[in-house]
């Protein structure tokens, strides 16, 4: 399914694009297709540089020329996708090979996971922005335009739900995400990146190049937030950079956590911080508006921008109150990987025969977003833990 979404929204962007120059725009055209390459460079950039530190035990069994001519083609990803599923095949019928099978498609996943993640939020939420200006300014939605939207909203708020699932299978498959808090986690996240999206596209309507200045410091300002923050996501120095980079993209249109710790109150920091500058941004395109400007309906989208935002906050709040793994947990009497303090026996984890076979990358982005307990960070093996 992620492979069908993927290639389904790299369609809908070509198709957009195509549509664009067909009626005398290549200027949004070319905008469009440049914002499609550097997302997806970026994200073929770390599926090349986690492929050359992973394990050799868990490279495909492909010559590295090759791996390296198909990153370079910008099919890295979706070769990812299909080795996944050619392990998953495995999994489904060579009954003998199950355990290390699953292993290695739970590693494989993890990273699909992650990479469509970053390439969605590098290329599709500037991609709503354009597009939603372009709507604006031509006071019409064309078909291509509107089935764009809507995929990549929905392409933008999965890959956050399956990102943060993937994070909790990571370390125990017990406490996964129910129905009822998957459908909650999507929604407010959706919530939150809507008046986001809004707010940053009515601000172009006016001041096309103000953007041009507004998302370099906003960038760099959540670069410098991230560089503080101490990251040791990839395995050298200089890819540390590019992680920080994409990392500070994703804070521009939403929040992602970096560090490890309590988080309330960093949370808390950005929403202000988000909330406060869509506010001007919005401001300042009710203050420089014509008297006579042709989107009337703008003004109660506007006004219902804020409701939304609160919503999307109210939904997480709801989330983590009441729907939380954990809340489930506690009711139990259990315990959770994220506050495990009861004990070793209130935990169960999965094992995994090879200690050196471990996906750091995502060992190091569940210990920043889970927040683990000392005793689960212990028991680190291989992507999950084992007692």
């Amino acid at each position: 399914a992620g492979t069908a979404a993927a290639t389904l929204d790299l369609c809908m962007d070509g198709w957009v694009a195509a549509e664009y120059a067909r009626r005398g725009h290549p200027g949004w055209a070319a905008l469009s297709l440049s914002l499609l390459a550097a997302a997806s460079a970026a994200a073929q950039a770390c599926s090349w540089l986690w492929l050359r530190s992973d394990p050799p035990a868990l490279r495909p069994a492909v010559p590295a020329p090759l791996l390296a001519a198909l990153h370079l083609l910008q099919l890295g990803f979706f070769f990812r996708c299909l080795y996944a599923l050619k392990v998953g095949w495995r999994v489904c019928w060579a009954k003998a090979e199950e355990e290390d099978e699953q292993r290695h498609m739970a590693f494989l996943s993890h990273d699909i996971s992650m990479l469509r993640l970053f390439e969605t939020f590098l290329e599709n939420t500037p991609q709503l922005t354009l597009l939603l200006y372009i709507i604006l300014r031509t006071n019409k939605a064309e078909l291509s335009q509107g089935l764009g939207m809507v995929t990549a909203f929905l392409c933008v708020s999965w890959s956050l739900l399956d990102y943060h699932q993937s994070l909790r299978s990571f370390v125990q498959d017990k406490y996964e995400l129910s129905l009822g808090s998957s459908i909650i986690y999507f929604l407010w996240n959706l919530f939150l990146i809507c008046p986001r999206i809004l707010a940053v596209a009515l601000f172009a309507l006016l001041w096309p190049y103000g953007v041009a200045v507004h998302f370099p410091l906003v960038w760099l300002a959540m670069f410098l937030w991230v560089s503080l923050q101490g990251t040791d996501f990839m395995e050298s120095p200089c890819p540390e950079q590019l992680y920080r980079a994409m990392v500070a993209v994703i804070l521009y249109f939403s929040w992602f956590n970096v560090a490890q710790g309590r988080t309330l109150y960093r949370s808390i920091i950005y929403h202000s911080f988000i909330l406060v500058d869509s506010s001007l941004l919005a401001l300042a395109w009710l203050w420089g508006r014509a008297p006579s400007e042709e989107h009337p309906y703008l003004l109660l989208v506007v006004a219902a921008a804020l409701p939304c935002y609160l919503l999307g906050l109210g939904l997480r709040v709801t989330y983590y109150q009441w729907l939380h793994p954990n809340v489930q947990v506690q009711k139990e009497g259990r315990y959770d990987e994220v506050d495990a303090s009861g004990g070793e026996d209130g935990m169960e984890f999965r094992s995994f025969l090879e200690p050196d076979l471990v996906n750091r990358r995502m060992q190091y982005l569940v210990q920043t977003h889970l927040s683990l307990s000392q005793l689960a960070q212990q028991h680190f093996l291989n992507g999950a833990a084992a007692v």
